[in-house]
């Protein structure tokens, strides 16, 4: 009771309860006991068992004060929740679900991060996107697209019942900015139709999206028009093809795990975001040939910086090298850069070991290959390309490219089969069947291997 008359003078809002618990406490403890002594005084003859069932009730007593002391504390307990936030979605959505929430002081919010990279980062309803200063955040959590569990999560303690708004920090003042595209979460904010509601909040971020949006395009446009003012044809054979886009060079500050670097970039239209997926980047299989066969498998790819693309080589005798879209079937060489080339690698129809080649991808650029074998017949002019990066959606996507290589048919003479590897940065493993370089003159190399007149 003294105890419970002290937290009453302390805490002056409780003061019923701990009126209820004094008087809990007090009765089982004192008045319990009495009465049941009394009543078993005249049952009980022998003062040993009187004395044993006395401290069996006391200890019966001091369990049930237990019990109610925790049952009195319960509510306070119940009153802390936890939020879940989901950031991001399997299918590539850019939204907190849900958008806003109400939550008590003490409560915790966590955040599952899903597919993509995305951050929780704290702002102002002034500044939606833009970073309160010594506010909280989360970093940027990126998480592979084949991921479907044990999502990392972030998890902050709502401190009073005050405003927190947050967003997205990816692709931060570009047109491709999260925040930008609406994808912002609060806490305790305002119905709409207040001065500070969750609508009111949101539409401001998007407002600036689209800003940032007609900046770029404005760019954009104005690079297109000098473009497009001009012919576009292919590097022989005067074939009208679509003009080049023109990239717009972007540093932006890039943080995976616990590392963080600042990349510059040329970036195309409709080109991956410059985040890696992870600080090892995903592995890419392409199959190129077989049986029967002149073409990659598949014949263009999305990767990300740090992805790496594995080239398996299999039946008949294949190599790939680096070309561009106006020219497909002759090797890329602008100025001092020179693109990569591997040997060829011959395998035998009922081989079962294939050798490979990979290719780091250091950028988001499009890049355009083929196959330079032209033993019978031009294999690039058969339509065996591959491109990694390539805009689908332009006049310059993967089809365009190889009806280009069928229609020039890969016949140009003076196309030179040196090459030194410059970026990407490639390696490779051996090839599945013995071969050996005799000579390099004028730019030929010689090959002989030893099933090469499989062809």
């Amino acid at each position: 009771m003294l105890l419970c008359h002290s937290y009453n003078k302390s805490k002056r809002g409780n003061v019923k309860v701990c009126s209820s618990l004094s008087f809990l406490f007090f009765f089982v403890d004192c008045v319990l006991p009495c009465l049941c002594s009394f009543s078993l005084t005249n049952l009980l003859s022998s003062k040993d068992d009187l004395r044993t069932i006395h401290k069996s009730i006391h200890s019966l007593a001091m369990l049930f004060t237990t019990f109610s002391l925790g049952l009195a504390l319960l509510p306070f307990a119940a009153a802390q929740q936890i939020h879940t936030v989901q950031v991001g979605s399997s299918n590539g959505t850019l939204a907190f679900s849900p958008e806003a929430i109400s939550a008590q002081a003490g409560d915790q919010v966590v955040f599952n991060f899903y597919p993509k990279n995305h951050s929780v980062t704290q702002s102002s309803f002034a500044g939606p996107c833009s970073f309160k200063e010594g506010g909280f955040d989360s970093g940027f959590m990126p998480v592979a697209a084949n991921v479907t569990e044990s999502f990392p999560t972030y998890s902050i303690t709502i401190n009073d019942t005050q405003p927190v708004w947050v967003y997205c920090a990816q692709a931060a003042n570009t047109a491709a900015s999260h925040c930008g595209a609406g994808m912002v979460f609060a806490v305790n904010c305002g119905p709409d139709g207040s001065n500070n509601s969750f609508t009111d909040f949101k539409n401001a971020a998007l407002q600036i999206g689209a800003n940032l949006s007609a900046a770029a395009s404005s760019t954009a446009a104005g690079a297109y028009s000098t473009a497009a003012s001009s012919v576009a044809t292919a590097a022989y054979g005067g074939v009208t093809i679509a003009p080049a886009p023109t990239p717009s060079v972007v540093t932006e500050a890039v943080t995976l795990s616990s590392s963080t670097w600042t990349t510059v970039y040329s970036s195309y239209p409709n080109s991956p975001a410059p985040t890696p997926a992870s600080l090892q980047g995903n592995v890419i299989t392409v199959v190129v040939g077989g049986t029967d066969k002149l073409f990659f498998d598949p014949a263009h790819v999305t990767a990300e910086p740090r992805d790496t693309i594995v080239f398996q080589f299999q039946q008949k005798n294949h190599s790939v090298v680096q070309s561009s879209f106006a020219d497909p079937c002759r090797p890329l060489t602008n100025g001092s850069v020179t693109g990569f080339m591997t040997d060829f690698f011959p395998v035998a129809d009922n081989s079962t070991d294939f050798p490979t080649w990979n290719l780091t991808v250091n950028d988001t650029a499009p890049i355009w290959a083929y196959c330079r074998q032209k033993t019978p017949s031009s294999h690039c002019g058969a339509g065996m390309v591959f491109a990694i990066n390539s805009d689908e959606t332009s006049a310059r996507n993967f089809t365009a490219f190889q009806d280009l290589a069928e229609q020039l048919n890969g016949t140009a003479t003076g196309a030179s089969a040196t090459g030194a590897s410059s970026s990407p940065s490639p390696s490779h493993t051996s090839a599945a069947a013995p071969f050996m370089r005799i000579s390099s003159v004028a730019g030929v190399t010689v090959v002989l291997g030893a099933v090469l007149a499989s062809l």
